[in-house]
């Protein structure tokens, strides 16, 4: 017992999380093994499903014809059997991935009867489930003392499908129970984005909730770094596919990073930073396919952080300005608002007021299980009984995320003198030091994204 205290008290374990296009297929996953094996102090690896699996079994989990369920089942068949035919001892895991596969058939035969938020999260569990099978036999090969874990033993959720949070005193117990004292000998791989509720039904952690499964293990196991491996080497000042001239930031704070990931920057998770923060443990993101390439420190602080940072884009918001003479010089309007909004589980994004409106932002990204729409009949109906209410569809949130935005004089002028010649349609600005938000048509995101680009960084 003693051992597992020192343990935990200074470990110099890393734990090393892989995204899907790193373990696409079997050459990826093997430039992952080389990752993991080079660095003897990576104990946990945690891995997402092979790119394109999860979007397969969303697909599937929203029920279809027999031929559209086949056609999909085939789909993720393939991906899988392309990895097992390159083993050299395919026999023993080419039945569990079958067995699998026969679970995705039966869930997915369910679904075309009845959907549910529980089937889907059942359903895109699956994806891990292969992916970190698959993993540990690849590292076997190469002769590393690797052992599959089923990460629903220590991850206890909540039953918010589709958006499950942990319980983290829970997860702790069983984390320094089940797998600490294993991290000397071992090395763990395990499934990021899953966990299971009190009745022992799967959950997921929402949409790219591996990066949250690694932070969270990191936390609980008091490990020194988590390195986050994806396809690109490093965090930029904004999405290379959208403006090529995006330079890479070699080392940015906790809180700067967390703005970015939450307004959109999709080479982190937004919760994956809170348990690291909490603990203090520095975040490595690099790219598996190029290792030596570098990457982005992530930690508690940076020396002369600059006025600009990044630019981030988040696409299909939806605006929903609600109108009402009720709400001139009266008390209690935005309250009523809020509480309509809470009772259909909606968090509200952005904010602003006039005299007799309020203007909303809603983000419908993010979870497995709301299937693009938020704006259900029954939230019409209630908000509408309140007040006349407007939907606008297909806008773009743009982010412009720095430090200390609220004491820079002429801020105004640098942004929208560049974006003179488009609309835009909401700014939300003030509530921060490290961000001023745009609210724009969709249609135009990517060339205001390139504008601001050229005219705060190059």
């Amino acid at each position: 017992m003693n051992a597992v205290a020192s343990l935990s008290e200074n470990s110099p374990f890393v734990i090393a999380k892989f995204g899907g296009t790193s373990v696409a297929n079997y050459a990826a996953m093997n430039k992952s093994a080389d990752v993991v094996l080079s660095n003897k102090n990576v104990r946990v690896v945690v891995l997402s499903a092979s790119a394109g699996i999860t979007n397969l079994l969303v697909e599937l989990s929203e029920g279809c014809d027999a031929d559209k369920r086949n056609e999909l089942l085939q789909k993720v068949q393939d991906i899988q059997y392309a990895i097992i035919d390159n083993l050299q001892h395919a026999e023993v895991i080419r039945e569990e991935i079958n067995r699998l596969l026969e679970n995705i058939a039966h869930l997915a035969d369910s679904a075309s009867l009845a959907t549910s938020d529980a089937l889907t999260d059942e359903m895109v569990s699956h994806g891990e489930l292969m992916s970190t099978l698959l993993f540990v036999e690849i590292l076997r090969e190469r002769g590393a003392n690797s052992h599959w874990f089923d990460v629903r033993k220590v991850m206890k959720t909540n039953s918010s499908f589709g958006r499950a949070e942990p319980g983290l005193q829970q997860l702790k117990e069983s984390a320094q129970h089940l797998l600490l004292p294993r991290l000397q000998n071992d090395l763990i791989i395990t499934q990021g984005f899953i966990g299971q509720d009190s009745k022992a039904r799967t959950t997921t952690l929402g949409r790219g909730g591996s990066d949250y499964t690694a932070a969270l293990l990191a936390e609980v196991l008091n490990l020194s770094r988590v390195d986050i491996w994806t396809d690109v080497p490093g965090i930029y000042t904004t999405d290379p596919r959208v403006v090529p001239a995006a330079q890479r930031i070699d080392e940015i704070a906790f809180d700067e990073a967390a703005e970015m990931a939450t307004f959109g920057a999709k080479i982190l998770h937004p919760a994956t930073l809170l348990p690291a923060v909490r603990a203090g443990i520095p975040v490595f993101v690099g790219s598996s396919k190029e290792p030596e390439a570098g990457g982005t420190l992530v930690c508690d602080r940076t020396e002369n952080p600059p006025q600009y940072r990044a630019l981030t884009l988040r696409r299909k918001q939806t605006l929903l300005t609600l109108h009402s003479l009720k709400m001139l010089h009266a008390r209690g309007f935005l309250a009523e608002i809020f509480t309509i909004l809470l009772r259909h589980n909606i968090s509200v994004d952005l904010i602003t007021t006039s005299e007799v409106s309020v203007a909303l932002t809603l983000d419908t990204t993010g979870s497995t299980s709301t299937n693009g729409s938020l704006l259900t009949n029954a939230l019409m109906t209630e908000l509408s009984a309140l007040c006349r209410v407007e939907v606008e569809e297909n806008l773009a949130l743009v982010a412009i995320i720095g430090n200390k935005l609220s004491q820079v004089n002429g801020l105004g002028k640098q942004i929208f003198g560049a974006l003179e010649s488009f609309n835009i349609r909401m700014i939300s600005y003030g509530a921060s030091n490290h961000n001023m938000c745009l609210l724009v048509p969709g249609d135009n995101a990517e060339e205001i994204v390139r504008t601001l680009h050229s005219n705060l960084f190059e």
